[in-house]
């Protein structure tokens, strides 16, 4: 199964996404990021951070819709905060499409401990989230039952993990 994780600049929370996916990914999944309007590179905190957590960082780097041309996705994930009113990326193919929306570490303002709080508080979100997704029975679920499931794991946080 391949998942989409868009944002609009792709320098952050879907490379967070992408890599912690692939990170944890049993055989058979696989996921890729993009962004509407990438950035064009990946913010170094992004990278930092993920390497910290013993993430692989190889191959990461700001990308447009035109990264998985040729093999769409299965499931498209919009990690933007709708909530900030941020505008989210619309993937116009036929996969499954969900939202799991990240408030934006990049954003936040305070001290060099405060930010890579933020960052690492986001990477946990993501992780428990993509856990709870592993962890679905796939084979017992049809879309309707699927979205449903990728819209109870939007809700989770790290501290529920």
């Amino acid at each position: 199964m391949k998942v989409l994780f868009m944002c609009t600049a792709n320098s952050c929370r879907s490379i967070l996404s992408e890599a912690m996916f692939n990170h944890l990914a049993p055989q058979g999944f696989q996921a890729v990021s993009s962004g509407s309007f990438p950035k064009g590179q990946v913010l170094p905190r992004s990278l930092s951070t993920l390497q910290a957590a013993g993430i692989r960082t190889e191959g990461l780097y700001s990308k447009g819709n035109d990264a998985f041309e040729g093999s769409p996705p299965d499931v498209v994930i919009t990690v933007c905060d709708k909530a900030a009113g941020e505008s989210c990326p619309v993937y116009f193919g036929p996969a499954l499409k969900a939202h799991w929306g990240l408030e934006d570490p990049s954003d936040v303002d305070g001290d060099e401990a405060s930010i890579q709080a933020a960052f690492d508080a986001t990477l946990r979100t993501i992780a428990t989230r993509c856990q709870a997704f592993f962890a679905l029975p796939f084979a017992d679920l049809d879309p309707g039952e699927l979205k449903a499931e990728l819209e109870r794991i939007a809700l989770l946080q790290a501290e529920q993990a």
